[in-house]
């Protein structure tokens, strides 16, 4: 199973997009999920143990050669994310 949040178009760049490879075992797992454009993708997954949930983004930073703009709303983006994941899971 693949999480994917990028790119979708046959003749778009390869440059970014982001993504989660579930195992046959973990395809159970996912709780739900969320694309944050092509640079950002979260989800939360069961675990083991009842009640805890696992709470992962995953991201593709611009370089730093990108334009300051575009850093500066990815990572203002990237901490809204963060502080939207609850804390007690």
């Amino acid at each position: 199973m693949l999480l994917y949040s990028g790119h979708e178009e046959d003749n778009a760049s390869h440059t970014q997009g982001v993504a989660f490879m579930l195992s046959k075992v973990a395809r159970n797992a996912p709780v739900g999920w969320e694309y944050h454009g092509s640079r950002i993708i979260n989800a939360s997954f069961k675990t083991k143990k009842e009640g805890i949930l696992l709470n992962i983004i995953q991201c593709y930073a611009p370089t730093d050669d990108s334009n300051d703009e575009i850093k500066d709303q990815f990572y203002e983006r990237l901490q809204s994310i963060i502080e939207k994941c609850p804390r007690k899971d």
